[in-house]
């Protein structure tokens, strides 16, 4: 890993961060551009601001915190694996989610909540019956 002006130990941290997440530098595409915004006549003449381009999700970061082009790097490698580990773990609760709504659907219910169902069903079955139009045949009931 090449990650030259940063510093040594946010270079040891951005290493096991990928290592943890699984992220290989070569998936990684770098490229340097001026900077916009404060700070005159160095972002104007350096090109401080990195884009990292995650070639395998295609997640593209764009980080000029910093007048110094190390310290961006830095920072941009960092908010790239945490949006790489965020859409991982997203896309991880969405499948458990669905396995989990799965199995509460294959679910058989207990006799208990199947007497609750029909006493409701039941009820609202009265409820809808009281509003009928009287006929004439029920008017001489009264």
């Amino acid at each position: 890993m090449d990650l030259l002006n940063i510093p040594l130990d946010k270079q040891k941290e951005i290493a096991r961060l990928m290592k943890e997440i699984g992220i290989n530098d070569q998936d990684i595409k770098e490229a340097f551009v001026r900077s916009s915004g404060k700070g005159g006549q160095h972002v104007n003449k350096v090109s401080t601001c990195v884009v990292l381009h995650h070639l395998p999700s295609g997640i593209i970061i764009k980080c000029q915190k910093s007048r110094s082009q190390g310290l961006n790097r830095y920072w941009a490698r960092k908010l790239l694996l945490n949006k790489i580990h965020a859409k991982r773990s997203a896309d991880l609760r969405a499948k458990v989610d669905l396995l989990e709504k799965e199995r509460r659907k294959k679910r058989r219910r207990c006799e208990s909540d199947k007497e609750i169902i029909l006493m409701g069903k039941r009820m609202r079955s009265e409820k809808k019956s009281n509003r009928q139009s009287i006929k004439p045949h029920q008017m001489n009931e009264f």
